[in-house]
């Protein structure tokens, strides 16, 4: 049920499986293969059989893409994982890029041959992606070809399983609405778009729209099929039925026709012969797919998922699930934070027996299904990292004088959660207390703001930005994602970092979680979830603003913070904060707890 912090890292296996995949790609004439880290659904997590990038080169990370030629290769990471990649790969076999400095594509263009031929499996890549390659490969005179099996499976020969988890029911005391009226309106979105028929390829958006939840994958409630939704209201899923329990069964089969996950393509061909008009989204849909209903004689309409945005927008009943689920969630972190003050300072502890301790409390509480994420727990250098791995390997003591960051959440029926908390273990310098408190001034600017609406999140990204940029820092991740309702906690297509033109609307959850990091020695991060409120109006307005409400219930470290650089509606906010964690909180402990709560929350 939670992570395992075994070292997954296969780095030293890198050389002699890049040999055998030189000489399969050589068998079947090919001079090289891109190998994405997403799998057929293009989930951030995915299951064991579809680890193939990080088979390959020991890459752990969430997101990432190689691309492996006769004689030369690259590995690009975004910039959360610009340590962790040089850490966990053979560089002398792959050299690290930066996805944004220097995208795929053009790396494409600039390092083919003419007459090469690029191989890639059109199940893992997307229709946008290909588009993108296509290009590339043309300009540099060589070829892209989609390849039948993947080469990488034909070498793995002790390559997991596909996952057998059952399905579950989300009821309507949870979902807030049920499956039926959920299909009822995406068809109504169809006949505006002028289609006959979408094409579902995430498997969130399947979830959200049948009202089911899986096991498939670590962390995120879903099971890996696809669907396919028509105009007239009609749907078909496909799903390995062996998976389904018998109360699934039946409420599935009073709102979908079931069907075998290998009978998609026969679905597809059938509406390139009705020459149906099918909606595709190509930022999510596998080349593939495209590929058949082009084939077939399908029109192909490109359109946003039908299911994104009514998902973000949760409804009343799922805003109270998450409220419950954040207090309850912020009752087990912060009786973590009680028992990290008092055990630290013993020593004996270390990353992976802290964020264990964690899970023990969240355990606790009642309702848990499941983590939402493997918890970044990382103290001193590997706080450093973003995104951060804690494995047996890697794990480092705590220590008196370091700055430990536990970034982690949980699965409940009701919500999923995620939290970031930075604490000192002893006395932190007044380099640490300058940069925390920058850190927390963006992440207050964010929670204060009022905002018109159509305002998008690069827009609000500046505010968690602006108290580093006038001392010269930055942080080089997002600022703020989705979060899901009991499903994915990166949840689209809404989010907060500087170029998202999603305009923000009333009940989407998002992350606000500004950072610092200083390479080697120490990093910081502070994150609440916040829900965006209905327009309200303001007394002398003259437009209606949205504003925040903060989700998240938790103390912050108070020993971090240097009070004079806070302004005073920076002080109230947070004085005022931290009056509601001890009231609500608080009503949830007792004895020792319940004072270190107070003292936690005292007044800055």
């Amino acid at each position: 049920m939670f992570q395992s912090f075994d070292d997954v890292s296969e780095g030293h296996l890198s050389r002699e499986r890049v040999t055998r995949l030189r000489e399969e790609l050589q068998r079947r004439q090919l001079d090289g293969f891109i190998i994405p880290r997403q799998d057929e659904f293009q989930g951030e997590y995915v299951a064991p059989y579809a680890e193939r990038l990080r088979w390959l080169t020991g890459f752990a990370g969430s997101w990432g893409l190689a691309i492996l030629m006769s004689d030369r290769a690259a590995i690009f990471v975004d910039g959360r994982y610009t340590i962790q990649v040089r850490q966990q790969v053979d560089t002398a076999i792959f050299t690290p890029r930066h996805l944004v400095e220097e995208p795929p594509a053009e790396w494409l263009e600039k390092e083919l041959k003419p007459g090469e031929i690029l191989g890639y499996d059109p199940w893992l890549l997307t229709a946008d992606q290909i588009s993108r390659f296509e290009k590339a490969a043309a300009k540099a005179g060589a070829k892209l070809q989609p390849v039948d099996g993947n080469p990488i499976d034909a070498i793995w020969a002790e390559q997991p399983k596909r996952p057998m988890k059952p399905v579950s029911v989300q009821p309507t005391q949870f979902s807030g609405k049920s499956a039926r009226d959920k299909l009822d309106d995406v068809a109504k979105s169809l006949e505006k778009a002028g289609a006959d028929a979408v094409v579902l390829t995430q498997p969130d958006s399947v979830a959200w729209a049948f009202n089911i939840r899986g096991g498939d994958v670590a962390y995120t409630p879903v099971v890996l099929s696809y669907a396919i939704l028509h105009r007239k209201g009609e749907a078909e899923l496909f799903i390995d039925t062996a998976k389904l329990p018998e109360d699934v069964t039946a409420h599935l089969k009073s709102i979908v026709r079931l069907k075998a996950p290998q009978d998609i393509e026969a679905s597809l061909a059938s509406l390139g012969r009705e020459k149906a008009r099918v909606q595709i989204d190509p930022d999510w849909t596998p080349e593939r797919i495209r590929a058949v209903l082009a084939a077939s004689g399908a029109e192909i309409v490109h359109g946003k998922d039908p299911c994104v945005l009514p998902k973000a927008r949760k409804n009343a009943i799922e805003q109270e699930g998450a409220r419950a689920a954040q207090k309850r969630d912020g009752v087990a972190v912060t009786r973590f934070l009680c028992w990290l003050d008092a055990a630290a300072p013993k020593g004996g502890q270390d990353e992976v027996t802290v964020a264990q301790k964690l899970a023990e409390f969240r355990a606790e509480g009642g309702m848990l299904k499941d983590l939402s994420f493997d918890s970044i727990s990382g103290v001193g250098p590997n706080a450093a990292i973003p995104h951060y791995r804690v494995s047996r390997a890697t794990a480092l003591p705590l220590k008196d004088g370091e700055i430990y960051l536990i970034d982690s959440g949980a699965q409940y029926q009701d919500g999923t959660t995620d939290i970031t908390r930075t604490v000192i273990v002893g006395t932190p310098t007044a380099e640490m207390k300058d940069r925390f408190t920058r850190v927390l001034k963006g992440m207050i600017a964010l929670s204060r703001i009022r905002f018109p609406k159509g305002t998008c999140g690069s827009q609000l990204d500046v505010l968690a930005r602006q108290p580093q940029w006038m001392a010269g820092l930055d942080f080089d991740h997002g600022t703020g994602h989705g979060v899901g309702s009991y499903l994915s906690v990166h949840e689209g297509p809404a989010r907060i970092n500087k170029s998202d033109r999603t305009p923000l609307e009333p009940g989407m959850i998002l992350s606000n979680e500004p950072g610092y990091y200083k390479e080697g020695q120490y990093g910081i991060r502070i994150e609440n979830l916040i829900l965006v409120r209905e327009p309200e109006a303001i007394p002398g307005g003259e437009r209606p603003m949205m504003s925040f409400e903060t989700l998240t219930l938790c103390p912050i470290d108070r020993r971090l913070i240097e009070p004079g650089v806070l302004a005073p509606e920076e002080r109230d906010w947070l004085n005022a904060y931290h009056a509601r964690v001890e009231r609500e909180i608080g009503a949830f402990l007792e004895g020792a707890e319940l004072a270190w709560l107070k003292q936690a929350c005292a007044p800055v």
